[in-house]
């Protein structure tokens, strides 16, 4: 047995805020829309991971979603210019990450990271 995908599921009370939110920073196409969930995707196929956490590292929460670019820096700075809530600014980690926290329209905090090493 395999697993082929995991999928991450944010609940919200506005599915258009939080799917343009998402496609706007992340570069996500739109795959699946039923109006009441719709599902982004990016071009790459991404690894399946599951992590499972009793904190985010260095005295942070743990995150409810990481996400991993390849664009820290520029991502960074967009997500300034759309006004998001940074929570964690850009650090780098000694354990070999450059992240940043952000809170998406629903609450939700993201780790948005890329490794260093």
């Amino acid at each position: 047995m395999a697993v082929k995908r995991i999928v991450s599921n944010i609940a919200t009370g506005s599915v258009e805020e939080l799917r343009r939110f998402y496609a706007d920073l992340f570069d996500l196409d739109l795959v699946m829309d039923f109006g009441w969930i719709a599902t982004l995707a990016g071009e790459d196929t991404a690894a399946v991971q599951l992590s499972i956490a009793s904190q985010g590292g260095s005295g942070t929460q743990v995150p409810d979603l990481s996400i991993e670019v390849d664009n820290l820096d520029e991502l960074y700075q967009r997500a300034q210019k759309m006004g998001a809530q940074i929570t964690y600014e850009l650090t780098d980690e000694p354990w070999g990450v450059r992240r940043f926290y952000l809170k998406d329209p629903a609450g939700k905090t993201i780790n948005v990271l890329a490794h260093t090493a």
